[in-house]
């Protein structure tokens, strides 16, 4: 199962992942993020130790709790290897 979220392309899991996956809502992401972990094959405690947050912060992004603060859940897709890519209605890059 590919992870799928935007991936740098230095990095050696690219060819196996999407470009882009839109992302509508938070139980969306966090179910993203889980099956990137999954893809990767990290705990969440793991993945929490890599991202530099802590467990349960991790689990509440997979269970796509809305309220979680934006600085630690870019660590945890950078931890994952991701990029988070935002695009406006007419799916140019939005800069």
């Amino acid at each position: 199962m590919a992870a799928p979220l935007s991936i740098d392309p230095d990095r050696e899991q690219c060819s196996r992942i999407p470009p882009e996956l839109a992302i509508a809502s938070a139980g969306a992401l966090g179910a993203a993020l889980r099956r990137s972990r999954k893809a990767l094959g990290l705990t969440q405690a793991e993945l929490a130790l890599a991202a530099g947050v802590g467990l349960r912060f991790v689990g509440e992004v997979e269970a796509g709790k809305a309220s979680v603060q934006l600085e630690q859940l870019l660590r945890v897709i950078d931890a994952l290897g991701g990029t988070l890519l935002l695009r406006d209605a007419a799916g140019s890059p939005d800069a």
